[in-house]
């Protein structure tokens, strides 16, 4: 997997198999608003505690006032690591906006990644207000602050998905999967919808790859489904890789199309 970046602010990826993503790049301003909702959350937060330990300092001062520091370091360092980690990449702010951190190569983002941006966002910050972040991120092709030239990272604009039209996609052809809805609901509950985009771009770039790449390609996705939701082989015979990718992404965008 391959990436680039284009003039227009984009990260253009291209995978092994010949399929390129493009993704807009987050510019300075949104990443800031985005900042700014964050450092809310963990103001209204720190209030919160500052007054349970004003509370809890009435019998113990010492030891409520070492508590309030180490919580509010640990609160400011940790917070965009923890919701980074588990939301893969985004913060509440980000997902506000519809931003995410990403590997700058496309490749699956590491919690040291995570780890080593948000601990240079103390650098970033310097002097105050991010004087050295803001303007990297300005004048970085890549609109990286330091945290991310540091840990390999960029933030990208994060695509809203909407419900396709699959009608042309499957052509009339009989959904077999159909007639399993309680392993159709469990295949739609357990594909994130990371997994569903990429497989839908897939479908619709089909005919781009070479014969080879499309075959591996579609062989990788329907072995991926298949570990998902195993259908019994009566709703499988005579499926090739490429249809039975074509079902499940139907199931899980929940297409009504012809022949349904």
């Amino acid at each position: 997997m391959s990436a680039r970046y284009e003039r227009a602010n984009r990260l253009v990826i291209r995978t092994a198999e010949g399929i390129s993503f493009s993704l807009w790049l987050a510019g300075p301003t949104t990443r800031f608003l985005a900042w700014a909702i964050d450092l809310a959350c963990i103001l209204i937060f720190l209030l919160f505690a500052s007054v349970a330990m004003g509370v809890a300092g009435v019998a113990f001062p010492d030891w409520a006032a070492a508590a309030l520091a180490a919580g509010s370091f640990i609160t400011l360092t940790g917070y965009a690591m923890v919701f980074e980690w588990f939301w893969r990449g985004q913060t509440l702010g980000k997902r506000i906006l519809r931003l995410r951190v990403m590997d700058e190569q496309g490749l699956k983002l590491q919690f040291s990644q995570i780890a080593l941006r948000n601990l240079m966002r103390i650098v970033d910050a310097l002097p105050m207000l991010y004087f050295l972040g803001g303007p990297a991120c300005f004048i970085n092709t890549r609109r990286q602050r330091l945290g991310d030239l540091a840990a390999n990272t960029v933030v990208v604009h994060v695509p809203k998905l909407s419900q396709p039209d699959l009608s042309q996609l499957i052509g009339g052809k009989y959904n077999s999967f159909r007639d399993y809805p309680h392993l159709a609901a469990r295949l739609r509950q357990l594909v994130t919808p990371e997994e569903a985009d990429l497989a839908l771009n897939a479908i619709l770039r089909r005919d781009s790859l070479d014969a080879e790449a499309r075959v591996r390609l579609f062989d990788e996705f329907a072995e991926h489904f298949r570990t998902k939701v195993a259908f019994p082989e009566e709703a499988t015979l005579g499926l090739s890789d490429e249809q039975y990718v074509r079902n499940a992404v139907d199931l899980v965008f929940q297409t009504r199309h012809i022949g349904s």
